[in-house]
């Protein structure tokens, strides 16, 4: 089943394929909704994705803060949360109602519904990101034939939400962040859609769970990964680097760099605002972690996973599995990597990423006509060690010149 309309169709069919509690749970379905008109199913496969969403992954983002306090003080020889709750298990909790009940303080120069517009901005876009994310085997909210495309027009819908904020707030530590998060933005989006066009055209379908079933299949179910083959491991290290630029995350976080400009965009902001700026960032670094999976590792394929009941089941359980593989990547990397300065952060993009992005794509190419496995093996794998030497040789060579600092008289 693709959609939950489709599930809810045939739900009794499916409800008595489940063992022991099947036919109780097919009889407890008819009595609510067999007979049904369509309208109340349909009502009811638009409400299902939308719960899913905006209870599920919020709740994700609530522990997942906790998480990368833990790990973070564990890295830096720190003991982290441990006061609120046992194993400081309530701190999300704790954190919420403190940020709820903190005073909102508004410059009086700011445009105040622009700078209240554009938290509540930062949210949408990473939530709806989500819509497109399969799950499990049939499990994604909304099956688009264009749902990476959709996710790449969403998830740069979210620097305007800063830029706004930056902009409305009438600071200039603000304004200099929000210009960061726009260069920032545009310079890795298209090194991170070029590697995304590598899958599309492995794949040829948009659709995210057309992808997802394109990698089903091999050993273990495993062996039909992207990332198993030159170019998809290229492909996967680039889009993870353009996902972390992306979403401001370390060593990228240019735009919020509180050695620098103190805050960045939301230097202004306090209390709930504040928090809805966090929520945005740990959603759509989320949400793109989980487009990662959906592209270079399977998705939800994995041993045992499949159709029926159970299948599904384990299905779900490979994606999240990879999912929080993905997201303490980014906490590790968060904590050990030092922040990297402007003019790095753009070279790095424009000099390495763009082309090597454009070399994957060739190495697609080369992947799909040579047809002898061995050969495109060895060919694809050359031909991108060879643009990776050379294109790391040339920016080596850069001379770089010596800085001046010079001071108001």
């Amino acid at each position: 089943m693709d959609t939950v309309y489709q599930f809810l169709q045939h739900a009794e069919e499916v409800l008595r394929g489940i063992p022991l509690v099947g036919g109780l749970l097919a009889r407890l379905y008819h009595a609510l909704l067999g007979g049904a008109p369509e309208w109340v199913l349909l009502a009811i496969s638009i409400a299902v994705p939308i719960l899913f969403v905006v209870s599920v992954f919020p709740g994700i983002f609530a522990y997942t803060t906790l998480v990368e306090r833990k790990a973070l003080g564990r890295i830096q020889n720190r003991i982290g949360p441990n006061r609120v709750g046992r194993w400081g298990l309530l701190q999300p909790i704790a954190d919420g109602v403190k940020l709820l009940t903190k005073e909102d303080i508004v410059p009086r120069s700011a445009d105040k519904f622009v700078h209240f517009l554009a938290p509540v901005a930062a949210v949408i876009p990473s939530v709806l990101l989500f819509s497109v994310v399969p799950i499990g085997a049939g499990l994604v909210p909304v099956d688009l034939n264009i749902g990476l495309l959709f996710a790449f027009a969403i998830s740069t819908a979210s620097v305007l939400a800063l830029f706004m904020g930056g902009w409305a707030s009438r600071n200039k530590f603000s304004l200099l962040g929000a210009m960061r998060a726009v260069a920032q933005v545009i310079s890795y989006e298209v090194p991170m859609v070029l590697a995304a066009v590598a899958v599309v055209m492995a794949v040829g379908s948009l659709s995210t769970l057309a992808i997802a079933r394109a990698q089903s299949g091999g050993i273990l179910n495993v062996s039909h990964w992207f990332v198993f083959r030159p170019w998809g491991f290229v492909g996967f290290v680039l889009f993870t680097i353009g996902a972390m630029a992306e979403s401001a995350r370390t060593p990228f976080d240019i735009p919020e760099a509180e050695s620098e400009i103190i805050a960045g965009y939301h230097t202004e902001y306090s209390g709930f605002k504040f928090a809805l700026f966090q929520l945005g960032e740990y959603l759509a670094s989320i949400a793109m972690a989980g487009i990662t999976v959906t592209m270079f590792l399977g998705g939800y394929n994995g041993p045992g996973s499949g159709p029926g009941f159970f299948g599904g089941l384990i299905s779900v359980f490979w994606f999240f599995s990879k999912l929080g593989c993905m997201i303490v990547l980014t906490i590790w990397i968060r904590g050990t990597w030092p922040r990297v300065r402007v003019d790095q952060l753009m070279s790095f993009a424009w000099k390495i990423l763009l082309p090597m992005s454009i070399v994957n794509i060739v190495a697609v190419a080369m992947w799909h006509y040579i047809t002898i496995r061995p050969i495109a093996w060895i060919g694809t794998t050359l031909w991108l060690v060879l643009w990776f030497v050379t294109l790391n040789k040339l920016a080596a060579t850069e001379k770089i010149e010596k800085r001046e600092y010079r001071y108001a008289s």
